[in-house]
């Protein structure tokens, strides 16, 4: 008899401290065949012989906190079609970890609360996450299974869900039934571009977590960073080693922890930081070409509404720029007023339109922008783009929250990024394509929904003490438990 899997989940990463709110048409909702396209390793041979059944599965760009009517509608959803399929083997709950919605806490472990009351306690749950996402007790002992990323920048993305579904497989087939869970969670909150696992001291835990994987005994091990934009008590480090030697599993997971909180001095920002004035300052004396800046608090790709306008306004302030003498890109700002009246205006012609601070004004309110409309190209995520010229300046202006992580994100709109002096992108650590690009390159401590300056966000509902809150607070227990079957 074939096995019969389940798959299912909603994913985004949200800032509470965004005010900006998901909405349904922030989400790509799948069902059917066009869920399982979204995995392409299901081709794979340890994949075969498997009949597979697509539930729904819901994804957005990071952003603000779910609206609670979206996430009913989501879950409710998942949880009748779970009803109507018949009975199952397993189930892959593929998340990202940090959800939050309006009014409610820990998302994803109610979630998974409402899967398990469905599937009995027998059918085993693979869970697929993000290190950036937050592990509680309850979500542990929902899952049988439980891994994350263990690279920062994601490049190992769809490898850790394959890696968690061939974990689920084989168990199935194996007759093995529930490993036993070892979960820790570490008092420490801090920002992804702070535990980059190009650098160290995150380098070394992760490689350890590998090692840790691949012995004897041990089914999987994995390492949560925790997410740093959110106000819950779940939001904090954590540590699952899975495996049968229950004594081997608690005794990883202690030394995983250890150091991990030994380490926490040791993180440090990816790229030296400034504020934005420095950081352009010391950009345009640079000879390094291009040379890009991290428009920090504001990344979409961590939370940010994509609409903070404070950068631009400060850009529009620097004299170098705006009279041609130097070159740069800001990308970019949501807001489709904007690109409506650049596209009324048409290309090659002047404009003027006060840009972003709409959603999150809490920076600064909407920048008056007075230039020449550069191009307008149709994106498929950012909707239909205008890039404004000002002097040496253009400015990205996107319809929908939009990215800019690829050289072809640039390249769409008529800019070359590589001959430009200054490529300011809302962004944290680099990814890939850009990181490659980067003559040189600097994080700007900018403000918004992200901002990097935990300690000025103004969190409350996080469990105290936690580093690097209380920065002098003794040495936690850092006591390993076995979590009980679901």
């Amino acid at each position: 008899m074939n096995l019969r899997i389940g798959i299912a989940g909603i994913a985004i990463e949200s800032s509470t401290f965004s005010p900006h709110r998901a909405g349904l048409a922030d989400f790509d909702v799948r069902r059917g065949d066009h869920l399982l396209e979204r995995y392409d390793f299901l081709g794979k041979d340890w994949a075969q012989g498997i009949e597979w059944v697509p539930l729904l599965h819901a994804r957005s760009l990071p952003g603000g906190a779910v609206l609670p009517e979206v996430y009913d509608d989501l879950s409710a959803e998942i949880i009748t079609r779970l009803e109507g399929a018949g009975p199952l083997d397993g189930l892959f709950f593929d998340i990202h970890g940090a959800m939050s919605v309006v009014g409610r806490q820990d998302a994803e472990a109610d979630l998974a609360t409402r899967i398990r009351s469905v599937l009995g306690p027998d059918v085993l749950v693979s869970a697929s996450m993000d290190l950036h996402g937050n592990v509680s007790r309850e979500l542990g002992t929902a899952v049988d299974l439980i891994t994350c990323y263990r690279m920062a920048p994601h490049e190992d993305a769809m490898e850790s869900r394959e890696r968690a579904l061939r974990n689920l497989v084989e168990r199935l087939r194996s007759g093995l039934g529930k490993p036993g869970k070892a979960w820790v969670q570490v008092p420490v909150l801090l920002p992804g571009e702070k535990t980059s696992t190009r650098l160290e001291p995150a380098k070394s835990i992760y490689r350890r977590v590998g090692e840790i994987a691949d012995e004897p005994g041990v089914l999987d091990a994995a390492v949560w960073v925790g997410y740093a934009w959110a106000d819950e008590p779940r939001c904090r480090a954590a540590v699952v080693v899975t495996g049968d030697d229950h004594a081997l599993i608690t005794e990883h997971a202690a030394e995983l922890a250890k150091a991990y909180w030994d380490a926490r001095d040791g993180f440090a920002f990816v790229a030296p930081t400034g504020t934005l004035h420095e950081c352009v300052t010391a950009g345009l004396a640079s000879d390094a070409r291009p040379f890009l800046i991290s428009d920090s608090g504001d990344n979409p790709t961590a939370g940010g509404a994509g609409d903070t306008s404070w950068t631009l306004g400060q850009l529009l302030t620097i004299e170098e720029l705006t009279s041609g003498k130097a070159t740069a890109i800001h990308a970019s700002i949501a807001d489709a007023a904007a690109v409506d009246a650049c596209v009324a205006a048409g290309v090659g012609n002047p404009v003027e339109v006060t840009a972003g601070g709409k959603v999150d004004s809490g920076p600064a309110g909407p920048v008056a922008l007075s230039g020449t409309v550069f191009s307008i190209s149709e994106d498929p995520v950012g909707g239909t783009v205008a890039v404004v010229q000002v002097g040496g300046l253009h400015s990205i202006l996107t319809t929908r929250r939009k990215p800019y992580h690829h050289l072809a994100d640039f390249t769409l709109l008529g800019l070359d990024p590589a001959a430009t002096d200054l490529v300011i992108v809302k962004i944290g650590y680099l990814e890939p394509e850009l990181y490659n690009l980067a003559a040189d390159w600097l994080l700007a401590l900018t403000p918004g929904g992200v901002d990097q300056d935990l300690l000025r966000l103004g969190h409350h509902a996080v469990r105290r003490p936690l580093f690097p809150f209380d920065p002098d607070m003794t040495d936690p227990e850092l006591t390993v438990e076995l979590l009980p079957p679901a």
